[in-house]
Order: structure tokens, then C-alpha cells, then sequence
């Protein structure tokens, strides 16, 4: 019988304990999903809808397959994927389960307790228990324990280590919070152990338990407590000095120990709120706030999931590296007038790999540099990538994305170039691209890095609303992808004030940006208005007539900064058109179980989003254009792959666009 004496704290009979406790999988029994659900699919809407949705499904059996067929083999990093993979399907699937008649076969799972394997949970889905809570939770469960795993497994010994554990320990925590629906306020390591120990012993059923699976536990926790008790006392009397600073406001000099975790760190930042010593908060620029769904599951490379021609959804497999084809017909079939897009910056091309990786061997050394070419190479092919106007406009923005990742990567390391090897940036104003020769037009900033950014993001905010323009939005899916953009838009240029905190060109100034955002906020209302809807769906329209917020975009433009720059564009012709329109709304029925579908699927991505995904672990899968291998940075595949796959795809347009024209 397991010791359940809350006074006596046990032996560990292993001389050379783990450093990290890792959490057990949970384990289940196969069940097949594929056939009643598209039974069900067929009897309760139509076989159209049934082929339209049965890729999901052959896809969610697959999942669940590969987590009881293949468990052992995956790694962990498959194993996670594969978990999320599934538990996206699932909540797309969940509207189905609520659907299940009583004539219907019940779906039953079979779920074993992570430390009591003996112990079985079911869940019975059929008229009288139909839900999947027990199976979700399993879910994400697992998907905690296997960040866990991914924490333990990690070389603490060095820098970069240490920051993927505390990432993935991260991870885990806030996964099992949310299944355990509390929180507390805690302020240091020691009283994390000793919170976990006393729970534990103030249990005897609680204890009984954990010693049935592994007494080891508890002398863990006793020891951990105890340590960082010690070790907070000692650092509370000793100021040890920093040999580095993070982040972009903190230059460093990188050794060979702390340089892939500073590059790490530099795309962790921006995943924020982080605050520095200075006190500024960085959040995340690359990932709007808003779930963006139908141009993550039309458009994006590196979405699995995609609605194709006809409103079919499909899923890639969940261990097929990207990039995954988009549909482009989208943005074939017409163009939508009433959305004007904003011209892209240009700028000089710039050969970046050279000046970088000469830094890091005069300042570090030669092994150094090798650890990082691969992310320098990348960078510089990415900047190449990104002006190419032969690419399709996915693509583009796919590359400005990836280029933005890589340019966070090294930033903290030019302010130690400027006095070393300095790099110049030159950026054309949007508006008045032609005038290459004026002082007001061209920038030339020794090492800032900070325009270079700021750009970037301009021009994603202007590219989306071509792919906002060039969609049809006669049809759901080109309404959804327009909207979608324009919300896009609205994020990359919000984040230019935030890049920038000091005017340079015109394009770039805090009026011009707000002036911009207007527009798009106003384009959003007029694409809406536009559109067909449901009853249900008029609450979300604008109140206010979208005539007087073109009005409010108009004055702005006509102010004596902007009124001059802005002579030579369409855009006051533009707005001055577009104060005259007259609002129609015409309404029209539900969509079909398609719409229910993607209505799960955003609530997976906002789940999982929220505090249960990090960037730098991304640098662990095949989805980064650079990944962490061996301790470090390099090139992946998928860069390559997304090159061609552009150059597939801008040929293709180009053939259709001539066809149409003929």
C-alpha cells in the first residue's frame, strides 16, 4: 500500500533524479468517426454538403489514428502538431455531435486516466449524452502533457534550452489552466513547488494517488522548494552582472553560448506584452488580433485547412510540410470598384548577408557566424523575395510575413553595427514614387533598422487591400476574404505608428496612417453593405451612413501636410465620389454546414491562441521558414518550396488573367 503519511517525506531511490518532471499522455481506444458522421452529414443536410465536408472528416480519423496507431513513433513536436491538428477538426466537427439522433449508431470514447491506466472514462455520444467535452478535454490535456515532455526534454544546459523549456513549461500551465478553470497569484519558483507539494499532501486521497503512479513526485517537489528557497535568499544579496541585454533596445555582444537564444528572443518579444527596462510594451506585429478565417482558409501558404472553388473544404495532412496550395480563383472573377488600393513602397535592393555575418565574425567568432548563416541567408533572400511584383499576392504576403519574423530576429543587432559595418535602407514615399531624386522621397538612415520594419509593414497593410480589391464579393468566399484584408490592412498599418514614433516620409507620417486607416474602416462598412445578408446578421452593420466616414477620411486628406503629397494619387477624386453614395442593405438566408464548420474552426484558433502557442517553439516545426536544429538556426525547406510554388502560381494567374481578358 502506497505511504499516504503527510508528515515523512520519502527516499528517492533514483541517485540521479530528473531535472523536469514530465506529465504522462493520456491514452485512448480507436473509434471511427469518418462513416456516421458522413452519414449524418448526408441524412440531416445533403450529400452536396456531405462531399463538401468529407475531407474534414477523413482527415479528423486520420488524426485520431495516427495518436493510437502512432504514438510511439512520432516525436514530440509531430505528436503536438498532430494534437492540434485534431482538436481543430474536432471543433469544427462539435455542431454535428449536438445532431445525432436517437436511431443513430452512438459514438463512443474511450479515454484511460493519464496515471491510473487502469481506470477507464467513456463517453457515450448518442441522444441522451451528446457532447464531446470528455474527448476535447483529453485533447488538451494531452497537448499539455506533450509541451511538458517538450520542456523536460530540453538541454537546460544551454541558453537557447532554457528558453524553449520555460516557453514550453509556459504552454503547459496555461493549457492546464484553462482545463482547470482557476488561477492564483503566485511570485516566485519556491512557492510554485511548495503551492504543487502542499496540495498534494494535504490530500490523503490526493497522495494515494500520485504514489500509486510515482512517489518520486513528491520528493521532487520537496526538493525544488527547498532549492529555489536557498537560491532566492541568495540572489537577493548578490547583484550578479549581465553579460547581455535583450531585445532591440538593449545591443549585445553575442557569444557562442547566447546567440541563437538572442535571435530566438528577438522574435518573442513581439508576442508581448514585454517590457523592457525602458518601460516600452512590444506586442505581437505579425499575428492581428482578430481571427482572420477566411483568409487564413483561402489564402494563407501555411494554413492546412482551405476552402476551395464551390466552397468545399479541404484539410492537408496533418504531417505534410507546407507551403499548401491556395485557391486563387478568388481573386480572378471581378473587382470590387468601390475598394481602392494603396500603392506599395519600393525600395533599393540590399544585399544583407554579407555585412551581417562579417559582423558576428569580428565581434564573436567563426563558429558563431555558422550558426546563424543560415537565418542571414534566409533574410536576405526573403528582402529579395518581397519586391518581386511577378509574384501573386498571397505569396507577397506570405514573403513580407516571413521577412518581418527574420528582420525581429536580428534587430538587436544593429545598433552594434552602426559604428561597424552600417547599413543603409532606402525607401521611396508610396505617393510620389517617381521623384527619386527629392530629399522628402528618399531616406537614407545609417542602421535603421526601425524604418526598414516600419516599410515592411506598410507595405502588408497596402498589399492586403489589393487582395481585398481583386476579390469577388458576389460570393461568400470573396466577401469573406475582403473583409478579412481590409481588417489586415487596418492591423499592419496600425502597427506602423508603433514601429516608427518619428516622421520621415509622408507615407509613413502619423496623419497619413490615421488618414489610411479611416479609409479602410470605411471600405469595411461599404464591402458589408454591400453584401447580402441574414437577419441575424444586421446587427453587425454600421450604424451611421458610410457616406459621412468617407466624409471624416476626406477631411483628413485635405489637410495642408497631406493636400499637396497627395495631388498626384487617386485617392481624393476617390473619396469625394464616394461621399455621394446612397446605402442599400439587401438581406438573404442562412449559409450551409459549411458555415458551422468554420465556425469551429475559429473557435479552436482562439482557444489555442490564447497563451497556448509561442513563436520561438514554432522554430521546432516545419511550418518556420528557419528552424532550431542541433542548437542552431536553420534554413527550412519550406522556403524553397514557397518559391517555387509562387513562381508556380504567378504563371498560372498570368495565363488566367490573359484568358479572361480574351
Amino acid at each position: 500500500m502506497a505511504n499516504t503519511n503527510t508528515n515523512v517525506v520519502p527516499i528517492n531511490p533514483n541517485p540521479n533524479p530528473a531535472k523536469m518532471l514530465a506529465i504522462p499522455v493520456k491514452k485512448t481506444d480507436p473509434v471511427e468517426l469518418y462513416l456516421p458522421l458522413r452519414n449524418l452529414v448526408a441524412k440531416k443536410y445533403s450529400e452536396t454538403d456531405a462531399q463538401k465536408v468529407e475531407s474534414i472528416l477523413e482527415t479528423l480519423n486520420k488524426c485520431r489514428m495516427d495518436m493510437v496507431e502512432r504514438r510511439e513513433e512520432l516525436s514530440l513536436s509531430m505528436h503536438r502538431d498532430c494534437l492540434i491538428h485534431y482538436f481543430k477538426c474536432l471543433c469544427m466537427v462539435e455542431p454535428l455531435f449536438t445532431a445525432i439522433s436517437s436511431d443513430s449508431d452512438p459514438i463512443i470514447f474511450f479515454w484511460y486516466d493519464a496515471f491510473e491506466s487502469d481506470y477507464i472514462c467513456v463517453d457515450r455520444v448518442s441522444s441522451k449524452h451528446n457532447n464531446i467535452h470528455l474527448e476535447k478535454a483529453a485533447i488538451l490535456f494531452n497537448l499539455g502533457a506533450i509541451y511538458s515532455q517538450i520542456g523536460a526534454s530540453c538541454d537546460t544546459t544551454t541558453a537557447l534550452g532554457r528558453h524553449l523549456a520555460i516557453d514550453a513549461f509556459k504552454i503547459a500551465a496555461n493549457i492546464f489552466l484553462k482545463l482547470w478553470k482557476d488561477f492564483a497569484q503566485l511570485t516566485s519558483v519556491s512557492k510554485l513547488y511548495r503551492k504543487a507539494y502542499d496540495l498534494i499532501l494535504s490530500d490523503s486521497a490526493a497522495t494515494q494517488h500520485v504514489y500509486s503512479f510515482d512517489g518520486t513526485w513528491v520528493t521532487h517537489l520537496h526538493q525544488k522548494e527547498k532549492f529555489f528557497r536557498v537560491e532566492a535568499l541568495q540572489r537577493a544579496s548578490i547583484k550578479r552582472p549581465r553579460t547581455f541585454s535583450y531585445g532591440p533596445h538593449g545591443p549585445f555582444l553575442p557569444d557562442e553560448e547566447s546567440v541563437t537564444e538572442n535571435l530566438v528572443e528577438g522574435i518573442c518579444i513581439h508576442s508581448g506584452p514585454w517590457i523592457p527596462k525602458q518601460g516600452l510594451i512590444y506586442h505581437d506585429m505579425w499575428i492581428p488580433k482578430q481571427q482572420l478565417i477566411y483568409l487564413d482558409l483561402i489564402l494563407s501558404e501555411y494554413s492546412p485547412f482551405k476552402i476551395v472553388d464551390g466552397g468545399k473544404l479541404v484539410a492537408n495532412p496533418w504531417d505534410m510540410p507546407p507551403p499548401y496550395p491556395t485557391n486563387l480563383a478568388i481573386l480572378w472573377s471581378s473587382s470590387s470598384s468601390h475598394i481602392l488600393p494603396i500603392p506599395l513602397k519600393k525600395s533599393e535592393p540590399l544585399n544583407l548577408y554579407e555585412p551581417l555575418r562579417s559582423y558576428y565574425v569580428l565581434k564573436c567568432s567563426e563558429s558563431v557566424a555558422k550558426k546563424v548563416e543560415d537565418l542571414l541567408e534566409t533574410l536576405s533572400k526573403l528582402r529579395f523575395e518581397m519586391q518581386r511584383e511577378d509574384l501573386s499576392l498571397p505569396a507577397r504576403r506570405d514573403c513580407l510575413i516571413s521577412y518581418f519574423k527574420c528582420l525581429c530576429m536580428i534587430e538587436s543587432v544593429f545598433p552594434m553595427m552602426a559604428t561597424e559595418n552600417p547599413l543603409t535602407f532606402v525607401w521611396y514615399d508610396a505617393f510620389n514614387p517617381q521623384e527619386k531624386d527629392s530629399r522628402d522621397n528618399i531616406i537614407n538612415r545609417t542602421n535603421s533598422i526601425y524604418l526598414e520594419k516600419a516599410s515592411v509593414l506598410f507595405n502588408l497593410g497596402a498589399l492586403c487591400t489589393h487582395i481585398a480589391a481583386s476579390c469577388d464579393i458576389t460570393t461568400i468566399q470573396g466577401y469573406g476574404v475582403a473583409i478579412d484584408a481590409l481588417n489586415e490592412a487596418s492591423h499592419w498599418f496600425q502597427s506602423v505608428s508603433q514601429t516608427l514614433h518619428t516622421a520621415t516620409t509622408t507615407d509613413l507620417s502619423f496623419e497619413c496612417v490615421k488618414m489610411l486607416l479611416e479609409i479602410i474602416s470605411a471600405q469595411i462598412s461599404d464591402t458589408k453593405l454591400n453584401f447580402p445578408h441574414s437577419q441575424s446578421d444586421r446587427l453587425s452593420l454600421p450604424e451611421y451612413p458610410v457616406s459621412v466616414l468617407y466624409r471624416k477620411a476626406y477631411d483628413m486628406s485635405s489637410s495642408r501636410t497631406l493636400t499637396v503629397k497627395l495631388a498626384q494619387s487617386t485617392i481624393p477624386q476617390y473619396l469625394e465620389s464616394k461621399m455621394k453614395m446612397k446605402t442599400c442593405i439587401v438581406e438573404t438566408g442562412p449559409g450551409d454546414v459549411t458555415a458551422k464548420f468554420i465556425s469551429g474552426y475559429f473557435k479552436a484558433k482562439s482557444l489555442l491562441s490564447e497563451g497556448c502557442q509561442r513563436p520561438c517553439l514554432d522554430l521546432l516545426s516545419e511550418v518556420s521558414p528557419v528552424k532550431i536544429k542541433d542548437g542552431n538556426l536553420v534554413a527550412s525547406k519550406t522556403l524553397e518550396a514557397l518559391r517555387l510554388s509562387s513562381k508556380e502560381m504567378s504563371l498560372q494567374e498570368t495565363s488566367n488573367m490573359i484568358i479572361d481578358k480574351n
